[in-house]
């Protein structure tokens, strides 16, 4: 008995053995170079056996990390597109990967425990969120509901979202709805607008049912030690890089080769164009793996300056990519449901960096508000402005003396209360003047031009995920039958989790990567705090304050 047992497990490691042979020798190619590549990699290597040096990340541009993207020196000031969210009870998959991942300030520290230190000491707790004329704080600790809009919340939980097809929000609540405090905080700090996906709120209110009671303070928000491009994006390329995976820049994949088969779809064939804007061409073997970001949220975004508005784009290369899949394969989803509404999608962000103290000191003096990641709305701004004033440094290379405030407004085609123009017409002086009217500070905008720098940043895509879609307008992350090509990222489907958040990013990857190799582990589950008793007493609390 001893000795056939040892012959079997001697048999079961000559498979395992032969596996990972296998595994080693197959090549993976990553079209697109954000967050969902980088950790789609990162499952492959630390979770296959795959060898780092056949991993491969396709970037059009020179940066990596998609809508993780941070860069700037104090001088010329910094850049921020974005603020992602997170959020400890949820996020499974991204505390997987970043538990893995060491950090680089140090290194026998993981980016998760870097995350959970600086949580500890700036855990986020706003005590202004809303911020109406004159300066006044807003007391935001009723949400405002009236009975007809706690009922019509109520059906949308119970209403099964196959039913919902493209229905917009503003096509399920009353009008009255978006003049509460509840929607003021809801759609600035999800991104939410009346025309976006009732389908999509739903998911939001049942994935962050236990944010509910708390939405009003942001309590539940746990941020990155600086920005994620520095906290994330930089660590976790490192630790690729330290395994060998090949980054290449200047790669904008055109065009796919599928080929059908009585055994399913193949990819044979990636065309890209280099810097020089020749087409070129990457074979690809048959046991060789395939990831598709199909559409990002910053796909065509464009930078102002002080002294210029950025341009506004009606086109985005990785849509295109996912138009032409679609045009011989149209199963593979319908792109246009989230790229052709730039005006519904777009918003704007702005970085502000300051080379004094004093406005800073203001808007804490204003808002009351310490820097620490506090998201403040102007409820009376046309364009429903708001700022954060995260911990300082927000960036890794920021001296002591420099500070930097992030803002975004969610109705860029609309003219200023104190600027006569759009925002999206407007310089990074203009958007500075606009600022300061709202916090009572345009007498000293002359002194804020010379020690500061305002630079805007337009978002055509930005919320296209948002839009009213109907079932099958997503494409599976591994398409049925795909023998090779999976899709990543914010426009791939997964079943009851959220997009526009990095979790539906690094999820979608573990998913494609652990079905295609048929890794023993198993996916974290979605959670489902919405079913636990404790939480449901809450939000009910909270829906009648």
């Amino acid at each position: 008995m001893g000795y056939a047992r040892l012959e079997r497990e001697d048999e079961l490691m000559s498979d395992t053995d032969t596996q990972k042979t296998a595994v080693a020798e197959r090549e993976a190619y990553f079209v697109g170079g954000g967050i969902a590549s980088l950790a789609g990699a990162a499952f492959l290597v630390r979770d296959t056996g795959m060898l780092g040096e056949n991993v491969h990340i396709l970037e059009k541009r020179e940066v990596f990390g998609g809508a993780l993207d941070g860069r700037g020196v104090p001088e010329e000031g910094y850049v921020l597109p974005g603020g992602r969210m997170f959020n400890f009870p949820t996020y499974e998959c991204t505390w997987n990967l970043l538990d893995s991942i060491p950090s680089l300030e140090d290194p026998e520290t993981s980016i998760k425990a870097e995350m959970d230190e600086f949580n500890e000491r700036y855990s986020t707790y706003a005590e202004t969120r809303l911020v109406g004329s004159d300066q006044e704080i807003l007391d935001v600790s009723s949400y405002g509901f009236e009975t007809q809009h706690r009922l019509s919340m109520i059906r949308l939980l119970l209403t099964p979202e196959a039913t919902l097809g493209d229905t917009r929000i503003e096509e399920w609540f009353s009008d009255s709805f978006f003049d509460t405090n509840f929607w003021y905080l809801w759609a600035t700090t999800f991104a939410f607008q009346p025309w976006h996906s009732v389908a999509e709120m739903r998911r939001y209110m049942q994935r962050f049912t236990q944010e509910f009671p708390r939405l009003h303070t942001l309590s539940g928000v746990a941020r990155t030690k600086y920005n994620q491009y520095d906290s994330i994006v930089r660590p976790l390329r490192q630790w690729l890089d330290n395994h060998g995976v090949d980054f290449r820049t200047n790669h904008t994949v055109t065009d796919l080769d599928v080929v059908p088969s009585r055994s399913g779809k193949t990819v044979e064939t990636i065309h890209y164009e280099g810097a020089d804007s020749t087409a070129k061409e990457i074979p690809v073997n048959s046991d060789d793996l395939v990831f598709v970001t199909n559409g990002s949220m910053t796909d065509g975004l464009s930078l102002g300056s002080m002294t210029e508005a950025p341009d506004l784009k009606s086109r985005g290369t990785s849509f295109e990519l996912w138009r032409s899949l679609t045009e011989d394969y149209p199963e593979l989803g319908t792109p246009s449901a989230f790229a052709d509404h730039v005006p519904e999608s777009k918003w704007e962000s702005f970085t502000l960096t300051l080379r004094e103290p004093d406005f800073l000191e203001h808007i804490v003096e204003v808002t009351r508000e310490e820097p620490g990641n506090a998201l403040v709305t102007f409820t009376e701004s046309n364009w429903l402005m708001s700022i954060v004033t995260a911990a300082q440094p927000h960036f890794e290379n920021q001296p002591d003396d420099v500070k930097v405030v992030w803002g975004y407004g969610l109705f860029p085609e609309e003219k200023g209360n104190y600027v006569e123009k759009k925002m999206e017409d407007c310089t990074g002086e203009e958007l500075l003047e606009e600022l300061c009217y709202h916090l009572d500070y345009t007498e000293h905008v002359d002194d804020l031009r010379e020690t500061s720098t305002c630079i805007s940043c337009m978002m055509p895509f930005i919320t296209s995920q948002f839009m009213p879609r109907t079932p099958g307008d997503r494409p599976d992350v591994v398409p049925t039958g795909s023998n090779n090509l999976a899709f990543l990222g914010q426009f791939a489907e997964i079943p009851d989790d959220v997009v526009f958040t990095v979790e539906y990013s690094v999820r979608s990857a573990m998913l494609a990567v652990y079905e295609f190799l048929d890794v023993e582990k198993e996916v974290p589950p979605v959670s489902t705090h919405q079913y636990e008793p404790d939480v449901l007493l809450n939000t009910a609390k909270a829906a009648f304050r």
